[in-house]
This record gives structure tokens, sequence and C-alpha cells, in this order.
């Protein structure tokens, strides 16, 4: 085991990503200044794409690690059948889902039902696919619907806050199950789907569109709350949430509804580009 997977196990997780919450929400300009001009710099962080090009407009860190693209920085793929990718990052994973068991890194594997928490909701997905992107501090961190849908049920799942980077996804067994997550469950026109926000070391905060911020406080129980008879309905490409800082976001599809592209483990992606493409029954 390396040093730096060991202190993945001995950090203390929520307390170093409480400080970083509140650090990266103070407006002292000195400090937000500093911060942003050291992850623009270190990261080549493309600002014409913003709607704020300025990056020391911004009244703090978080407001520019979340901020909004030009109107014209990103377009959804012109298929109506594609299905889309709702994040900027990397393509860590791809493919299919064999027996309810989904392929992390080379000799590392979780479950659906683990990662869902839940066996019965696992069970459309058992013999479905996934994919996993991971956002970097330079990427775009807002999420957007790979499909359009209506929201059914959130899952906050406690865990713990290991890095997503991909040294700790070659090294931590099961770690998007074992990390504090979003599960969120929606019905499309073709079926059901997941999109599943999975928090991280330092930057565990997520919100939505429906309800705000949803992490942090941390869950110690899983908090299930449904949005049955709400008509909380998202269109295909629409924002749908947000981390507060990066992470990862996996998507979830059932058996004989999407046919997914061949990715390569680290191919670079972006909001609205074409993931794969609904099964010709479905479309």
């Amino acid at each position: 085991m390396t040093f730096n997977v060991l202190l993945q196990y001995i950090l203390p997780h929520r307390f170093l990503s409480r400080i970083v919450y509140w650090a990266t929400r103070w407006t002292f300009r000195p400090w937000k200044n500093f911060l942003i001009s050291k992850i623009v710099r270190s990261y080549d962080v493309d600002m014409t794409e913003a709607a704020q090009p300025d990056p020391l407009a911004y009244q703090h860190f978080n407001a520019f690690f979340t901020r909004k693209l030009r109107p014209d920085a990103r377009k959804p793929d012109n298929l109506a059948q594609s299905v889309l990718s709702p994040a900027d990052g990397r393509v860590s994973q791809a493919g299919r889902i064999v027996e309810g068991r989904i392929f992390q890194a080379k000799g590392q594997q979780y479950t659906a039902a683990e990662l869902l928490g839940d066996e019965a909701a696992a069970e459309p997905y058992r013999h479905g696919s996934f994919a996993t992107i991971y956002l970097s501090p330079r990427d775009y961190h807002r999420v957007h619907m790979p499909l359009a849908g209506r929201l059914k049920e959130t899952v906050h799942i406690p865990g713990r806050i290991f890095s997503v980077a991909p040294f700790a996804v070659e090294a931590i067994p099961r770690l998007f199950a074992r990390n504090e997550r979003l599960v969120c469950h929606f019905e499309g026109e073709h079926g059901p789907f997941v999109v599943v926000m999975v928090g991280a070391i330092l930057v565990s905060s997520v919100a939505t569109v429906w309800d705000g911020l949803v992490i942090p406080p941390y869950a110690s129980n899983i908090r299930r709350k449904s949005f049955a008879g709400q008509d909380i309905t998202l269109d295909r490409f629409a924002e749908m949430a947000r981390f507060n800082m990066g992470s990862t976001v996996i998507v979830l599809f059932p058996e004989d509804t999407v046919k997914l592209d061949a990715w390569t483990p680290q191919q670079s992606v972006r909001v609205g580009q074409r993931l794969g493409q609904l099964r010709q029954g479905n479309v």
C-alpha cells in the first residue's frame, strides 16, 4: 500500500471536508483570489467558456468552482436517441453490468445493490449498463440529465469520503459503494435510470435543483425522500445538480435500453456529448 493510499484510511475525512466547505465560501478577497488564481493556473482552466470570464469577479471560491457557462459553451448531441454525458470530465469506466457487478478498476468491483443501498432497487440494472465520470478541478461542475425523466426518489447514503482520483479508484476496494453519495432515481420514457452523485474527500458537498444543498449535512443513516405526486420532470440536458467542488457521477441504465459507445478509460468527455444511444426498440 502506497503512502497516498494509506492516508486515505487515516485522515479525518468529514472534519477536513467541513473545513474546506467553509474555506471555499470565505469572501475575504486576498484569500479567495489566491485560491481561484492557483486553480486557474495549475489546471489551465478555460475561463472563456464561463458566463463570467473574469475569475476574480466571483464572490468566493465555490462560486467560481460552480460557475455557469455561456449558453453556447455546451450543446446536447443533436440526435434524439443519443444518451448524453451528464458531466464534463473523464470516463473512468463504462460498459456492461455483469450479474449485478460494476467494474471499478483492474481487480476492483462493487455491486449495483451496494451502490444504490437497496437490493430491490438494483434488480433492474443487474444486466444493464453503466458509465462512471470523474470530474477534476479544471472541469465544469454542474451535472445535467442524460435523458429526460421524472424524479421518483432520492437516497442519501452515508459513508466514507475517500478521494476519487485515479490512484484511489485503482487501490481502494468498492470505493464508490463506500463513499457518501446521493442516489437519484428517475423514470424516463423508456424505463428507469439512476444518476449517482458520489462525494469525495475535501469535495463532498452536493446540491440539487429541486432541493438545494443536500450534502452536508452528512448522514448517519440512509435517508430516503419520495417525490411521488410532485411531478418534478427534467428535460434531457437540463441541469439537475452540482458538486460544490468536484467528484464522480455514475449513471445506470437497465438491460436492453441503452447501447453505450466504446469508451477507453480516462477518455475526455463533455456535458451533452453522446455516451451511447437508446436501443432500436426503445426509440
